[in-house]
């Protein structure tokens, strides 16, 4: 470890902290926006430029879409200083084409199959077994939030003893804009660790997802240092992240609407459709946005060059047009895409790690957990945040 390392600390506070808003419930006032004013005007009366915030699917779906209109350069504006100029999630084509590509190949079908029964099912099992005889357990602080960065580091080919300190990288790096400082010292920290890693890699590689990237090559062309460390500082907190909260979300779910709880325990073949609909229900983030590039419209209404558009991923997966009773939560739903991971070229590299991390996780609780449910004397358990969302605590009783 770096001696300019972020100091190791209870690392679930700052992730809790970087939800950014005690919003328990928004979804009312996203709808009164959907249906009153589904493409937003926000300022730009004076000289800085106008915000447009959009809640319909289909605008939504065509501003992701569309990405020589809608530039996701000012990602890299936003998250460059602590994630490093080359972040994926900030590039245009055709650059961005080539680096999705190149690190596309780590996460290849074979290497998913392989991660779950090497990696990810020994995660959750040696998770559960530190609570199972208990009869109950707070199943964020130990398990949601514990089992994405431990399957990371082992993806990574990292030392067990060092998943603390990622988790605390993580929550750091994430939150940046809201605590530079403390973001800025934790990328620092962890790139001068990836050095060292991505050194021994490159002269004895491993079976690894650094090894993998170091030799990944694209009509010849190899990743650099450089891209590959922006890689790896968003794959730590992005990866971690996004599986937390999206898995707490889908055991909210359940465990809040025990007859469909019941349905998923009596027949998994369910699980795939369930995890989609909790995605689609009550996505880890809510909001995502671009800048765009030259003049056009949106129902109508002018979006002039230089513009930041706010798409509301929320509104969108309940929308209504598009989703029968779209607030209600119901694995039978006849499924339709969501955009919970993204659309168009953008698509979340690392969505089918995710969904994967939380079927194993979720059959697990299921399968060692008999009787699962919610603990009545628990804390009033829900999902909150107007950035990220995700239940806080989850305190279930068992057996």
């Amino acid at each position: 470890m770096s001696s300019s390392q972020v100091a190791l600390e209870d690392p679930f506070e700052h992730f809790d902290n970087s939800i950014a808003g005690d919003v328990r419930d928004p979804y009312p006032e996203l709808a009164e926006l959907r249906e009153s004013t589904p493409v937003l005007k926000v300022g730009g009366d004076g000289d800085a430029p106008p915000m447009f915030v959009v809640s319909r699917y289909d605008d939504v779906a065509r501003v992701l879409l569309d990405g020589e209109t809608f530039s996701s350069s000012m990602l890299a504006e936003v998250m460059g200083p602590a994630m490093g100029e080359h972040i994926i999630l900030g590039m245009d084509e055709p650059e961005h084409r080539r680096h999705r590509a190149l690190v596309g190949t780590a996460f290849r079908q074979k290497m998913l199959v392989r991660w779950e029964s090497e990696l990810v099912r020994r995660v959750v099992d040696e998770l559960i077994d530190t609570f199972v005889d208990a009869g109950h357990a707070e199943l964020v602080r130990q398990f949601t939030f514990q089992f994405p960065a431990q399957v990371i580091g082992g993806v990574l080919g990292l030392p067990r003893e060092d998943f603390p300190q990622f988790q605390v990288w993580a929550s750091a790096i994430i939150s940046v804009n809201s605590a530079w400082e403390r973001g800025i010292a934790a990328s620092v920290a962890f790139k001068e660790y990836l050095a060292g890693v991505l050194e021994e890699r490159r002269a004895h590689p491993r079976d690894d997802l650094v090894s993998d990237l170091a030799v990944a090559e694209l009509d010849g062309e190899r990743l650099d240092d450089e891209e590959i460390f922006s890689f790896l500082r968003l794959l730590l907190p992005a990866g971690v992240e996004t599986t937390f909260r999206s898995s707490g979300n889908f055991i909210h779910a359940l465990l809040t609407h025990p007859d469909q709880l019941d349905a998923l325990r009596r027949d998994r073949s369910l699980m795939p459709q369930a995890i989609e609909e909790a995605l689609r229900w009550e996505p880890p983030l809510l909001i995502t946005s671009r800048i765009v590039t030259r003049d056009t419209e949106l129902r109508g209404i002018p979006l002039p060059a230089g513009a930041n558009v706010t798409v509301m991923l929320g509104a969108a997966n309940r929308d209504p047009r598009r989703y029968h009773d779209p607030d209600r939560f119901d694995i039978f739903r006849d499924p339709k895409q969501h955009i919970s991971f993204g659309h168009g070229p953008h698509m979340c590299l690392g969505m089918h790690l995710a969904r994967m991390e939380t079927r194993v996780a979720v059959d697990a609780l299921l399968e060692r957990l008999p009787d699962l449910r919610l603990d009545p004397a628990g804390d009033d358990p829900h999902i909150h945040g107007q950035i990220f969302r995700s239940p806080t605590a989850l305190p279930a009783l068992f057996g």
